[in-house]
């Protein structure tokens, strides 16, 4: 995810860019850099690897003053995060930024190649520099040029382009990646989100996916990829700036919760090769062959994720797998030799546990995997290969969108390293793969959801403590969901094996005791009926969430939460999106500090 500027009118162009990209830097921080075009029709281009602040630095006492450019704020994707592989990407005159991944970049790389075009970067939006410049080069129209360059493109985008040959005009475009334009007297600005041109002015046009927009001094004309325009209406934001940066939502907790859909779609998308029932991991080259165990590593709720993960190792990879926890990893015997994998998960890669046990396995001859959401963190640098969650800035500190990537990016890996080792067919990688391509919409279905979930909030949020079971795969989304109760209501909750009730947690259910059980119909289902007529039998107050008709489930239960059904390997992803909501909406209610609740801080950098 990253964030995308353009301005065309009286003001000076780089200083709305600046502040723009200022309200645009929690979409992406790994570099920033914005073009301009001067008073001799010239680029005018500064890019800095970091946070904003770096490229404000660089361009502080630059003279320049222009009236139009373009600028990015980015989070990498492709290509590490340094000058070279910064926004804007310029070829013969023309200047692009882009937000998206452009998944048959290397088709068409290589096809570029071939015709004798040289590259400066790694990253895939130069594709999309180079395959304009070409189109102009053959049209001399700028809006033609970019509307022929994107038909070859496969992916998601939102571009922002220039050109010096036509230097009174921005072009803008999308597939799946969010642009709106903002309209004022004499002057426009084009962005990846409201909160870059509330500044400027408080008109906006949506752009939708498979438009182009056409940005020039006399005004804003929207077309279709073919050229046909099209009517949108103007509308009037009434956000204050915070809300804008908030997307509207009270709070960035609530915000993401429901780019869900989104980061884990951005988590799978290019990886997916259906054909073959397998997943492609760019410069995975490990052999998994051989390995004989996997330790996965991680805290809090990356240590949850790594819970799910082990069940997922050990079906579709056949690999013995155990979870530790990284605060405890290195201080006991390990059985690691050269066939181990340690596999550490941290949202932020700088968690100070899960980096000295990665450090302790590399000594002891661990080949080590991280998955983070952080290029370059520290446990990307550690490790011999790294998995990026995609999931962009998390915000709250309460963590949501990048646990739900961290468990695809867990169940994209074993079934790749399931196919690799032979244990998984390309008939079954199919089908897990065809499951997994419809779980951004059923994740969307559970958000849908949250009235019920304010429902059953409003009526038990003076509780004082809660108890959350279920079993299996989903033991560990009971752990989570209890979790994120603590962390942000501070209401005493505890996750349990639903099994392991009676030894011991049955003593503490009476009438003042939520239970919330998480009840899909799989193979456990029956044991987790007879569970809940165990809390029933002492006045335990059950909330249920289903997969569908669980009738059984439903008639015992006191509130019910259903979601949509899919595999037993992917539940989790859509059983938790409401137990996050039921968290968030508790902790509305008792007025706590959702995003910073109290002792608590976003990575824990410490031991």
């Amino acid at each position: 995810m990253c964030g995308i500027v353009g301005y065309i009118g009286p003001r000076n162009a780089m200083d709305v860019i600046i502040e723009g990209l200022r309200r645009l830097e929690y979409r992406g921080y790994d570099s920033s850099g914005l073009v301009v075009i001067d008073e001799e029709k010239r680029f005018v281009r500064y890019r800095s690897p970091g946070k904003i602040e770096n490229l404000v630095s660089m361009i502080k006492d630059s003279p320049e003053e222009s009236h139009i450019g373009i600028g990015h704020t980015r989070w990498a994707t492709h290509g590490r995060p340094t000058e070279e592989n910064a926004h804007p990407h310029m070829v013969d005159g023309v200047a692009v930024v882009h937000n998206g991944i452009v998944e048959n970049y290397l088709k068409l790389k290589a096809e570029l190649k071939k015709e004798g075009v040289r590259f400066s970067s790694d990253t895939d939006t130069e594709v999309l520099a180079h395959l304009i410049a070409r189109s102009l080069e053959k049209t001399a129209d700028l809006e033609r040029a970019v509307r022929e360059a994107l038909r070859p493109v496969k992916g998601s985008y939102a571009i922002a382009v220039i050109s010096t040959q036509e230097p009174d005009k921005i072009i803008g475009a999308r597939k799946e990646c969010p642009l709106v334009v903002g309209l004022a007297d004499d002057e426009a600005m084009l962005s990846s989100d409201l909160p870059a041109i509330l500044n400027i002015t408080r008109r906006a046009v949506f752009l939708d996916d498979g438009e182009l927009v056409v940005i020039t001094p006399s005004g804003v004309r929207v077309t279709d990829l073919e050229g046909k325009e099209v009517e949108k209406p103007v509308k009037t934001i009434d956000w204050s700036p915070v809300m804008a940066e908030k997307g509207g939502y009270r709070h960035f907790m609530q915000k993401e919760i429901f780019e869900q859909p989104r980061a884990i779609t951005d988590t799978f998308r290019g990886l997916l090769v259906e054909e073959e029932g397998d997943v492609f991991l760019n410069g995975f080259n490990l052999d998994v062959s051989t390995t004989d165990r996997l330790y996965i590593v991680a805290c809090g709720t990356s240590w949850h994720a790594g819970l799910v993960g082990k069940f997922l190792f050990e079906e579709l990879s056949r690999i013995p797998t155990e979870v530790d926890l990284a605060s405890e990893f290195r201080y006991r015997s390990l059985l690691i030799t050269e066939r181990t994998i340690v596999m550490a998960i941290s949202q932020s890669g700088e968690t100070a546990d899960t980096l000295s046990a990665v450090r302790e396995a590399k000594k002891r001859g661990a080949t080590v995997v991280a998955i983070t959401n952080v290029v370059e963190s520290s446990l990307a640098r550690e490790s011999h290969w790294t998995f990026y969650t995609h999931a962009g800035p998390e915000i709250g500190v309460a963590s949501t969108k990048a646990f739900t990537t961290q468990l695809v990016a867990l169940f994209l890996m074993a079934l790749h390293m399931g196919r690799t080792r032979g244990v998984l067919d390309k008939d079954r990688g199919t089908e897990l793969i065809g499951e997994l391509l419809s779980i951004p919409s059923k994740v969307e279905d559970a958000l849908d959801t949250e009235e019920t979930v304010k429902r059953i909030a409003k009526k038990y949020a003076g509780y004082k403590n809660f108890l959350y079971l279920a079993r299996g795969i989903n033991y560990p989304i009971a752990l989570e969901g209890a979790l994120k109760l603590k962390e942000i209501s501070y209401i005493h909750a505890e996750g349990y094996p639903a099994g392991e009730m009676k030894h011991g947690p049955i003593a503490l259910i009476d009438e003042d005791m939520p239970v919330v059980v998480l009840a899909p119909k799989d193979g456990l289902y029956p044991k987790i009926l007879s569970n809940m007529e165990e809390v029933r039998a002492r006045d335990g107050r059950l909330v249920c969430l289903v997969d569908g008709d669980n009738t059984e489930a439903i008639e015992k239960a006191e509130d019910v939460i259903r979601i949509p059904r899919t595999i037993p390997h992917l539940t989790p992803v859509v059983m938790v999106v409401p137990l996050q909501l039921l968290a968030y909406h508790i902790a509305v209610l008792k007025g706590t500090d959702v995003d910073q609740p109290r002792n608590l801080a976003k990575s824990v950098t410490v031991e």
